[in-house]
């Protein structure tokens, strides 16, 4: 007998040997020992509360800005999807969205009820949970600028509330030192006429679509900018944009649109978009003598 036999029961879906390539964006990887879809919060607590410490634990959002590697994830792979995880409502100057709700969703609700600051989110491929542990941003504005507090449950089961101050928020970091698995967040906005910011949220829209591959097998940006430095212009300078790496496929690529933006123009696998970003990274400091550090996540056991 092993732990997959003695897993917990659940009101939710658990599913064993789950291919994870269909749930993320690179379409790439292997599949997970299992795979947990809570009904909703309650159900991933008295889960987490009774399985084994041992047993590890990957929290998997939308899978826009991850790589699952190609054999696949040890222990249990939780993903916050449905409605219970989706749920955004409003009260005031303030706008309360579940982890698994779109960032892009948030940003048109908070258009619809007339609070402004959260139109960024409309550029962000991910989920309010992602958004919660990178402190995600873009145009300027980022998470710790609208965030209010958290809810979020430990890896033993219990719910914790944290405000902004506990976060502890840096570029594409947070400073928190517990495993949390967040299922809520609400934030605050700025009073506004609905137009004129969903007039702001279609600019950006548009601006994303003209300057992003988000038509491809894509995930997000690939580094973190370095200080003083754009991470696409460095890339570009290395030489890689548009330049096929092969790894064990067909090959990955950075895209010829936006050249900090790996793709999938195919058949790649898992190590070849994996291994064409580390390729990137050591000819970035060989050449320009600047460390490229990962924004992408990338989980799960190597073939």
């Amino acid at each position: 007998m092993t732990w997959r036999d003695t897993l917990p029961p659940v009101r939710g879906k658990l599913l064993h040997n789950e291919p994870l390539a269909p749930f993320t964006w690179f379409r790439v990887g292997g599949a997970a020992d299992a795979l947990f879809i809570p009904a909703d919060a309650d159900d991933l607590a008295q889960f987490l509360k009774a399985l084994d410490p041992a047993v590890p634990v990957t929290i998997l959002g939308v899978g826009s800005n991850v790589i699952v590697r190609d054999g696949g994830v040890e222990g249990v792979v939780i993903r916050l999807a449905g409605r219970a995880f989706a749920a955004i409502a409003t009260e005031g100057e303030t706008i309360t969205a579940g982890a698994g709700a779109l960032d892009a969703m948030v940003a048109k609700a908070s258009a619809k009820a007339g609070l402004a600051g959260l139109e960024f989110y409309a550029g962000i491929p991910g989920t309010i949970g992602g958004a919660l542990v990178m402190n995600a941003g873009c145009y300027g504005a980022e998470t710790k600028d609208v965030l209010v507090s958290a809810r979020g449950v430990t890896r033993t089961g219990e719910f914790r509330d944290y405000s902004v101050e506990d976060f502890g928020y840096a570029y594409r970091h947070n400073g928190y030192d517990e495993d949390i698995l967040w299922t809520e967040a609400t934030f605050r906005g700025t009073p506004d006429d609905p137009a004129a910011i969903a007039a702001r949220i279609a600019e950006i829209t548009a601006r994303r679509e003209t300057t992003q591959p988000i038509r491809e097998k894509t995930g997000g940006s690939t580094f973190k900018n370095p200080p003083g430095h754009s991470s696409w212009k460095l890339v570009d300078e290395a030489g890689w944009r548009g330049k096929l790496h092969r790894v064990t496929g067909g090959g990955a690529m950075f895209s010829e649109l936006h050249s900090n933006f790996m793709i999938n123009p195919g058949e790649a696998t898992a190590a070849d978009i994996e291994g064409l970003g580390e390729a990137v990274r050591a000819d970035v400091q060989s050449k320009l003598n600047v460390n490229l550090e990962w924004e992408i996540k990338r989980i799960g056991r190597p073939l």
